[in-house]
């Protein structure tokens, strides 16, 4: 609203309205070419809420045309031969190929209109120039031509630099997912053991126990030596004790002359 209003005033300023005195008509365009899709309303009468009675009807309205980068694939970009499907290709390149066949279609498209060959020669070369992935430097170029001939000098170099990134992308992938994979395994492995360690000592712990009540039952309390004996016995010799103590007429049979 505030651009096209201030179109009308420059255009009344400059005495350039019709020939019966009234405004031309305006086509706002909204060309968007963000990472996102746009979402915002197209119609200032959207953004004002209902209003009852009179007032209603005089609510400003003021569409403008939206071009959304985001809405086209670019096989449907590639069958569009104008110069916005152009635009929006150029921004995206797939490859640096794909760079050069499009400006020459510019190229070819703009043959009888070199003031847009121009214009359009020096939006290419400051696009990429921005793009910093693309690390190319290019001189001051005023035509299609011009730039298609410098970008092949580049070409072989700049696809040798994809590569090397496809490479090199590839091989830290690869790293990550052999990471991620050792990871697991080793955590894998790692709950096995402790599943395994844990019942071993389980069932250690079980036998040291049963050891205790059997000898507490048949000779009484548990002197602290033999407490300690059963406590740091192996798994291996505290079933020797169990097998013995019920045989057995003394600790002195079980654990030596020094026991108890």
């Amino acid at each position: 609203m505030v651009y096209t209003g201030l179109l009308y005033q420059d255009v009344i300023k400059q005495g350039a309205v019709l020939a019966d005195g009234r405004l031309p008509p305006v086509l706002p365009i909204v060309l968007y070419n963000g990472n996102r899709r746009w979402t915002a309303a197209t119609d200032v009468f959207e953004l004002i809420p209902p209003v009852p009675g009179l007032v209603e009807q005089f609510k400003p309205r003021m569409k403008y045309l939206l071009v959304d980068e985001n809405a086209y694939t670019d096989s449907e970009l590639a069958s569009l031969k104008n110069m916005v499907a152009a635009v929006f290709r150029l921004e995206h390149p797939a490859s640096p190929e794909s760079l050069r066949e499009l400006l020459r279609l510019l190229e070819n498209w703009l043959a009888d209109r070199p003031d847009l060959g121009k214009m359009m020669a020096r939006w290419i070369r400051a696009t990429l120039m921005r793009k910093s992935k693309y690390h190319i430097l290019l001189p001051q170029v005023d035509d299609l031509q011009g730039i298609n001939v410098m970008l092949a000098d580049r070409l072989e170099e700049w696809a040798h630099q994809y590569e090397a990134e496809g490479m090199q992308k590839g091989i830290q992938q690869g790293m990550q997912q052999g990471m991620q994979q050792g990871m697991q395994q080793g955590m894998q492995q790692g709950m096995q053991q402790g599943m395994q360690q844990g019942m071993q000592m389980g069932v250690q712990q079980g036998e040291a126990l049963a050891l205790q009540k059997l000898i507490t039952r048949r000779f009484g309390t548990i002197a602290p030596d033999v407490l300690i004996k059963i406590t740091a016995a192996s798994k291996e010799q505290l079933d020797v004790w169990l097998d013995q103590v019920l045989d057995a007429d003394s600790l002195n049979d079980l654990f030596g002359p020094d026991a108890g």
